[in-house]
């Protein structure tokens, strides 16, 4: 993530001034030596001693241009693993630093929805899961209790922007933040976007887990909400095309088709069709959702957060070669988890496991962000669904994360990762682990060290775009995952006001 040294316009190539008359070649064999050129340009120059000098010197000069393209060296550290760089730098890609009061691509509306699909259902906290209280994942605006006892694993100077943040809290995130946006507008006619606050994800995640849950009980808050918003003149002026609301859980919670299926049918209700959806999973083939960063548990509260972050895990010492955190899934037949485990435990020389069964590794509890900091590469296989938070709680880390189905982040997340999949992470044919004709471990140590250095500074790179900064405001320079999710969609909405984009 490295500052533009200079735009394109400014470029060296553009600043090389032409010579007026072309070079005469024949000049070329007068650098054959030192003292040949001085013969030839300066025929008075005869005397042995100075000629011996000025050899020197010219030599010397030659020896200071070559060590200059020497690349710095690098202190090898123990095993294979490459040598930390020590020199405090701040690293981002180009589109993760602000623009001053920048709205090129027009401004936002938020509605002021009924206070039942927002605020009551935080208010509520006590009722949205059938086993516990949410009120704490739900505190401090979203972001949870402040990760307490976990100053021995991060810089203590970092510790109080750590929190214990739940994965489902994108809805209450998003909303805090827009409200405190530059590009807000409260003139709807001013609007290019209408943001629709509203916490579906929250409201119906209690029934989700219900056996006698109805097909109407949850479906009951999006019919309100929808009821509600195509009553607006702005949302009919468009049909809802300029229209996009958070969505805090996977695309497939949403996406029941029969009554006695899982989940809520809210993205197949009229009305929706045309909505922008920013979703922690979205569904490939379906335009209108986005996928965005899952909340991890770093939230920064100033640039110098993320800069001395970034440098923190570019510098630590990774003891082991690759690691996976994960619980098996017995009821799954073939279960990949279980054989990642297996596989881990038979490399215990290199591989760092964490079993995460029962409880062990919820929030509360410091050991999976210890153990990313410690491996060079962290397996990512998908989770219950095809994405999982780890692969983000990995990346923060610095950890390279090594993926067995493309849909786990290739297909998901193209506003926030790079272009190039092979520049941060790897790729392993999970059949082949499956039928043993490919080693986790061989395949890993095939990287050199410096494609190693390479691919850990290309993910620490992109962190800001993977974190939800602490600050209403968003952070002073740095575009985190929210503002980047909010450039997008507006630059979405400009796209689509060309002829003939709408169908």
């Amino acid at each position: 993530m490295m500052f533009p040294l200079s735009n394109p316009s400014s470029s060296p190539e553009s600043q090389i001034k032409k010579p007026k008359t072309p070079l005469d070649v024949r000049r070329k064999d007068s650098f054959r030596s030192p003292k040949a050129f001085l013969a030839a340009h300066y025929p008075s120059i005869n005397q042995p001693r100075l000629c011996l000098f000025l050899s020197i010197f010219f030599i010397q000069i030659l020896l200071l241009l070559a060590l200059r393209s020497i690349p710095r060296s690098f202190h090898h550290r123990l095993h294979h693993f490459p040598a930390p760089v020590t020199a405090t730098t701040a690293s981002f890609s180009a589109s993760t630093v602000k623009e001053e009061n920048s709205c090129e691509f027009g401004e936002i509306f938020i509605y002021d929805l009924p206070s039942a699909l927002n605020h009551e259902v935080v208010n509520n906290c006590d009722e949205l899961n059938p086993w516990s209280s949410s009120c704490a994942a739900l505190s401090n605006n979203g972001f949870g209790p402040v990760a307490a006892g976990i100053s021995s694993v991060v810089p203590e100077n970092l510790a109080a922007a750590w929190h214990w943040t739940d994965q489902f809290v994108t809805e209450v995130l998003f909303h805090n933040r827009i409200l405190n946006h530059k590009c807000r507008t409260k003139d709807p006619s001013n609007a290019t976007a209408f943001y629709i606050p509203f916490y579906v994800g929250l409201a119906v995640g209690k029934f989700l887990w219900l056996k006698n849950s109805s097909a109407e009980e949850r479906d009951f808050h999006c019919e309100m909400m929808l009821k509600w918003v195509q009553d607006q003149p702005y949302f009919t002026r468009n049909d809802g095309w300029d229209h996009f609301l958070t969505m805090g859980r996977i695309s497939w919670d949403f996406r029941r088709s029969k009554d006695e299926d899982w989940g809520s049918s809210c993205i197949h209700k009229p009305g929706m069709r045309n909505v922008t959806r920013l979703l922690i999973e979205r569904n490939p083939w379906d335009y209108f959702d986005v996928g965005v960063p899952y909340p991890t548990g770093f939230h920064p509260r100033s640039d110098n957060d993320v800069v001395e972050w970034q440098d923190f895990v570019r510098n630590r010492n990774r003891k082991s070669l690759f690691c996976f955190a994960g619980a098996k899934r017995s009821k799954i037949k073939d279960d990949f988890r279980g054989l990642l485990l297996n596989h881990c435990r038979n490399e215990s020389d290199s591989c760092r496991v964490v079993d995460c069964a029962g409880s062990k590794c919820s929030n509360g509890t410091s050991i999976i962000l210890e153990t990313f900091l410690d491996s060079v590469f962290c397996l990512q296989p998908r989770g219950d669904s095809f994405t999982r938070r780890s692969i983000f709680d990995c990346m923060i880390a610095g950890s390279i994360p090594v993926l067995f189905w493309k849909r786990t982040a290739y297909d998901q997340y193209e506003w926030f990762l790079p272009a190039e999949p092979e520049s941060y992470s790897v790729f392993i044919d999970r059949n082949e682990v499956k039928n043993g004709t490919a080693s986790i471990r061989k395949v890993l140590e095939r990287y050199s060290e410096d494609e190693i250095r390479r691919m850990r500074e290309r993910v620490i790179e992109y962190i800001p775009k993977f974190l939800y900064a602490r600050p209403d405001e968003g952070l002073e320079t740095i575009k985190d995952a929210f503002d980047v999710t909010i450039d997008g969609v507006l630059r979405r909405f400009k796209e689509q006001e060309q002829p003939g984009y709408r169908w």
